[in-house]
Formats: C-alpha cells, sequence, structure tokens
C-alpha cells in the first residue's frame, strides 16, 4: 500500500525562538517521525505549504484541492494546522474516490509532550482502512469532515451534528 503525504504546516511543523511567541513553521516532521519507524507500507511526503492555519486564504485551499485531486494515490494524509483543519477538510469533500485523512497537533511535533506522533499514527492507520471520503484524525478518534467541532474550551476535537 502508498500513501500520499501532503504537509501544509501549522502547529505540528512550527519551530519556536522563543518562549512560544516567535515562530516559524519549518519543515514536515511527519517525515522525520515516519522515518524513525520501520513501516510496512510505502509513502511520499510532498511539502506543499509551509503556513500557520490561520494563514491559509481560499487560494491555498484551492492548492490544496488541486494537488489532492491530481495526487495519483488514492489514500492521502495531510498534516494541517487545527484551527482551520475543518475548513479545509469540508472543502476537500468534492474530491472524488479518495481516502483523505487530515491531522496535526495541538503542541510542535519537536515539544516532548505533543500529540503529533499518536495523531500521525492514528490518521496513517485511518487513511488505510477507512472508505473514500474525508476525515481528521485528532485526540484518538476519526471524525467526519461533516460532523467534527473543534472545541477550544477543552482543546480537543469532537463530534457533531452533520453540516450540510
Amino acid at each position: 500500500m502508498h500513501v500520499s503525504i501532503i504537509t501544509v504546516g501549522g502547529t505540528i511543523d512550527k519551530v519556536y525562538f522563543d518562549a512560544k511567541s516567535r515562530y516559524e513553521v519549518g519543515p514536515p516532521n511527519v517525515a522525520r517521525i515516519l522515518g524513525e519507524l520501520t513501516l510496512s507500507i510505502s509513502y511520499t511526503v510532498n511539502p506543499l505549504l509551509r503556513k500557520d492555519s490561520l494563514d491559509l486564504t481560499d487560494a491555498d485551499r484551492r492548492f490544496i484541492y488541486d494537488t489532492v485531486q491530481a495526487d495519483p494515490a488514492p489514500r492521502i494524509l495531510i498534516t494541517h494546522g487545527t484551527d482551520t483543519m475543518i475548513t479545509t477538510a469540508r472543502r476537500l469533500a468534492a474530491v472524488p474516490a479518495k481516502t483523505i485523512v487530515l491531522t496535526g497537533a495541538m503542541e510542535p511535533a519537536l515539544f516532548k509532550t505533543s500529540d503529533a506522533v499518536f495523531n500521525i499514527g492514528c490518521a496513517l492507520a485511518a487513511v488505510q482502512i477507512l472508505p473514500a471520503g474525508v476525515y481528521i484524525a485528532m485526540n484518538g478518534a476519526i471524525f467526519a469532515a461533516d460532523r467534527v467541532v473543534k472545541n477550544l474550551e477543552q482543546n480537543r476535537f469532537e463530534e457533531s451534528e452533520a453540516t450540510g
């Protein structure tokens, strides 16, 4: 099985230069994380963007959509910032016949307490077994893109009623 991994930035790839105020979105940490493992699947990493998700524009989302649409792989994992991950996931719903799973982290992957490794593992498993559609893998759960919200108070993703 082959998985195409597309990275667009977000907290998962942030590199801080002081006490969590001055940062840049660095290279994709998913490549480093998966490179340290002995996996039974093949994957490629396409570093598409290096942006905080709050800075993503409609043009960026169109670029992500076009890249996913053109990718020959039927299974796509996208690392993305959590603030607008749901917006991008819902934009990707129009891509036919692919399993697309978005994931990210509440803390940078370089932090010892980061949830990045866990979320990437969940997303990698999910993208291999789920049917075609768009999903979010966060906080130990898999959510359909049209049935998820980010609970800012609890700092986690939760299931919601379907949006139309």
